[in-house]
């Protein structure tokens, strides 16, 4: 992802991360084995580090693996993880494995994205939720899109004030942590969409964080409300960029109601 800050070099970049964690110099020095005064001398460019300083610093930073090339190349390396695509024939097992996840979780809904929302991958509980979605928004799916768009799902969302909201923060603090520039355009974009005629007047106030504990998503189908708590999973210790940015959505049933419609839906 392209970040928004104009001071590319890496001490600057380390500094960031290092504020964005609320660690201070000398608290990272004794995490990475280093010394408050070599860190110093790193983010006000005195000191250049090693490719393995780093990485050192990345990794007791959690920076993602994305922004860790990044990292590197900013210090003169070359980027150590490779991003390869999700259509490589290296990445066959990958994909296998994600389709028996989803599948495996029907009848209920479950879906794969990217690190831009962009769906990868879905099983047909999700599919079966986007009937009258408009065909532009299909074409190619974003989940943030199919959820906020006035013809993509939020008519049919009970609660779409509360769930976009959550959405919304949600992306706020991605952007906090990347800087992404991307994902500010995407967040601008759908923030920007209009509330349905359903939900005109009502507010568009955030609940407060502490608020989004299992805040279940409430859609209408086929005449009856639906209530869902979403699940997000990652892979542990990925080594490549493509598969560190995936995310897997599992959409758990909050009702006996929804577990019941669900499993009568699959039998029919």
């Amino acid at each position: 992802m392209t970040t928004l800050s104009t001071d590319t070099g890496v001490g600057a970049l380390l500094r960031h991360w290092r504020e964005t964690r609320r660690l201070s110099q000398l608290e990272l020095a004794l995490r990475a084995d280093s010394s408050a005064r070599h860190i110093s001398f790193i983010e006000t460019g005195r000191s250049r580090p090693s490719a393995e300083m780093v990485l050192r610093l990345a990794e007791h930073l959690n920076v993602p693996m994305r922004e860790r090339n990044d990292l590197l190349l900013a210090a003169g390396y070359a980027p150590q993880f490779a991003e390869t695509p999700l259509d490589d024939p290296s990445m066959g097992a990958l994909r296998a494995g994600i389709d028996q996840l989803l599948r495996g979780y029907e009848p209920y809904p479950a879906l794969v994205v990217d690190g831009m929302y962009n769906v990868i991958a879905s099983n047909s509980g999700i599919q079966g939720l986007l009937g009258g979605v408009a065909p532009h928004l299909l074409a190619a799916p974003n989940a943030m899109r199919l959820a906020l768009h006035p013809e993509g799902l939020a008519p049919r969302i009970r609660n779409l004030p509360q769930w976009r909201g959550h959405l919304l923060h949600q992306m706020e603090r991605q952007i906090a942590l990347l800087r992404s520039a991307p994902l500010r355009e995407l967040y601008d974009e759908v923030a920007a969409y209009p509330l349905p005629p359903a939900h005109d007047g009502a507010s568009l106030e955030p609940a407060p964080p502490e608020a989004y504990f299992a805040l279940p998503l409430m859609i209408e189908h086929d005449g009856r409300v639906l209530s869902f708590v979403s699940s997000i999973s990652t892979f542990n210790t990925p080594m490549d960029v493509t598969v560190a940015e995936l995310a897997i959505e599992t959409m758990l049933p909050a009702d006996p109601e929804t577990v019941t419609y669900l499993r009568d839906l699959r039998q029919r």
